[in-house]
Formats: structure tokens, sequence, C-alpha cells
């Protein structure tokens, strides 16, 4: 089994080397976990599924990378896995850009040295890859993480201005009529009114305060329940094949996990509608659920078009689509994918896309199989800026 993010499901695809990496890769990130612990304060209490968080697929992704002629170079060449992680990291952890850097420079030595007690000798070429690979998704981590702070900061005082600014304003006008009026009696109810208001924007604060601990970002409201997302999965993909026929394939075991069942049901909907919106015509739609270190990752594959790079954050945004999809004569709002978003993150997780020519797209939601303990974990959803 691979989690590569183009889904690709044949190891044999891979070279002996790349193969080996797939065969150790537990061994790797529980090395990799367990550095991680001694080395990051901030990481020494994190909850499994939240500290692996991408690092299986972008694991993954480099065994693709070091394989000769595979359409992957880099490893992160064509998909966000780097990017969701710094998001991740601004908005569910105590992290700072050190601590993300620290990451990836431990699992730099965390692959070299499992592969050489493993007897797996790396060519100079596989060394450079590796390196070059790592390298790029340090820095497009450290450019989420950075954006997503900021983000949150703006989102902060945002919320303050505006919840504070109707109390300020009911008792500005209260003290302004206490001032005209000699009426005891509506001078001391203009006063109450003011305490009211003045007790109210002190609540807010303090609110305000709190929230600040998880930098105040904004989540679905969400319902809790245990369920089995594969049989979801399946529920929806007969849905889909009423009208749509046998494109639908599902690749999935049992997957039981405490999640807000409609809203992952809306999300799966929106994936295969949008995979059955710009995909190629009568080719297989793949739906495929893995279960790992704690997290479900649910991937939508179809073929046709990719997404441009330069435009794989952006369709995430409320109102906006690809630029392909706009040239083109396929209706929609641009609302689908961000709900998704909002859907991922609210479950303490994330979306990403792995999109080219010779791949196809992806779409990944990759939450914690226990969701309850990020029900207080702010979203991005409405902050985030284009590439």
């Amino acid at each position: 089994m691979t989690l590569t993010t183009d889904q690709n499901l044949d190891p044999e695809k891979l070279s002996p080397t790349g193969r080996r990496m797939l065969e150790l890769r537990d061994e790797v990130l529980s090395e990799w976990v367990k550095r991680v612990r001694q080395t990051i304060k901030e990481a020494e209490r994190l909850p499994h599924p939240a500290l692996i968080n991408t690092f299986p697929f972008l694991y993954d992704n480099l065994a693709e990378a070091i394989t000769p002629d595979y359409p992957r170079t880099p490893g992160d060449e064509s998909n966000t896995v780097a990017t969701e992680h710094g998001g991740e990291r601004a908005r569910l952890t105590n992290y700072n850009v050190h601590s993300v850097v620290s990451e990836y420079q431990i699992l730099r030595w965390s692959i070299f040295d499992v592969l050489k007690s493993n007897d797996v000798q790396l060519d100079d070429n596989e060394v450079f890859l590796i390196n070059a690979s790592i390298d790029v998704s340090i820095r497009e981590a450290v450019n989420a993480f950075a954006l997503a702070q900021a983000a949150l900061r703006e989102r902060f005082v945002a919320a303050l201005t505006h919840d504070l600014r109707n109390p300020l304003s009911n008792a500005h006008i209260a003290a302004q009529l206490i001032e005209q009026s000699s009426d005891l009696a509506k001078i001391k109810e203009f006063a109450g009114h003011i305490v009211a208001n003045l007790k109210r924007m002190d609540g807010m604060i303090q609110d305000l305060l709190d929230s600040a601990r998880f930098q105040n970002g904004e989540r679905l409201p969400l319902r809790l329940e245990e369920f089995d997302m594969q049989e979801l999965a399946k529920e929806v993909c007969t849905q889909f094949s009423v009208m749509h026929g046998a494109r639908f394939q599902l690749i999935a075991q049992t997957a039981r996990g405490w999640w807000d069942r409609e809203a992952i049901k809306r999300a799966i909907e929106n994936l295969i509608g949008n995979a059955l919106k710009y995909g190629t015509p009568d080719t297989p739609i793949r739906i495929k659920i893995d279960s790992l270190h704690e997290r479900v990752i649910l991937t939508v594959h179809n073929e046709g078009e990719p997404i441009p790079q330069e435009q794989a954050e952006s369709i995430f945004q409320v109102f906006r689509r690809a630029g392909t999809a706009k040239e083109g004569s396929k209706e929609g709002w641009g609302i689908g994918l961000p709900y998704v978003r909002s859907v991922a993150e609210s479950h303490g997780g994330s979306i990403g896309v792995d999109s080219s020519a010779h791949r196809g797209t992806t779409f990944m939601i990759d939450i914690p199989a226990d969701a309850r303990p990020y029900q207080h974990a702010p979203t991005l959803e409405g902050n985030r800026k284009s590439s």
C-alpha cells in the first residue's frame, strides 16, 4: 500500500530503493516521532494523530521522487502537503517557525539513519533528491505557517473591533440621553443600559482573550457521532451511481471514528461532484480510504486537465475557482471546495490536492480518527490569501 498523494496503488511502479523505503515507512516515522518528542518541546504532549500530520504523504512522495522516470521530482511537486502541514501547525499547536523547520530536519536524518541501519544504500542522486524535496517542503511549510499566523491575527483584530462596536455605541447613546434628561427615573434607566453594555463588553473581551489561545479561528458546529466512513462512502457512491453509472471505484476497509456524519457526507459529495464536473468524461472516479496512525485519509481521484500549481491554494477560497474551470463552460459558485476545507479543518485536519497531467487530480481529506479532542481548534476558512 502506498500513501502517495497521486493515489499510486502499485508499488511496483517504484524503483527497488523506493519500494524498500515504503517497507520501512512505519519504522522511519516511529523513529521520527521519538526524536521529535525528545527534541521539540511543543511536541512533547501533542496527540499522535496531530503530530504525524501529513508526513506519511510526504514520505511516500519521496519514494516516488527517487524513482527514475517517475513523474514526480521533487517530492512536493504539484501537491500541497507541506503547505497544509504548515497551516495545521499554526492552527493546532504552539509551534514556532523553528519548531516547523526542526521537524523536517529530523525527518531527513531519521530517513537516512533508518535506511542505513537496514542496509539500504542510497546513491548520490537519491540523496540529492531527498534533500532537495525536504528543503523545498521546509520553505513551503514555513511560508504557510507565517501566512496562517498572520491571517489568524487579522481575524482576532477584526472580531474584536466588530463585536465591541455595538455595545460601545449603545453605551454612548445612553450617556448622551443622560446629558439631555432631568428625569431621575430616565437617568437611572439609561445608566442601567450603560452598565449592562459595559458588562457585555467586558464579557466579550474575556471571551476573546480566552479564544486567543486558539488563535481565534472559526469552525463548523459539529454533531459528532461514531460511524464507519467506509459505509458512508458506499452510500454516497451508490447515490451517484444511480445518476452517473458505474464510474465509481471504492477502495476501502472499515474505518470507524468520531465525526459529524452529515458534514463528512456533504464533503464526499462535493469532492465526487467536483470530479464529475472537471474530470474526463466516462473515466473512472476512485474513492480510497486509508487508516493509519490514528488518522483517516479519504482521497478522490479523477483523470483530466490538471489544476495549475499556482492556483492549487486559491481553489479552496470562497468564490474562487481554477482558471481552467472559469475559462470553460462549467457552472459553479466556487463554494464546494471551501466547504470541504472547513469540514476538514473543523475536525482537526486538512484538505490537500495533488494534480498533474500525468497523474490526474487527487483531493485528500486527512483527519484524526477521533475528532472530539479538536472541537475548539481554529480554522482559516474565509481568511486564506491568494498565492
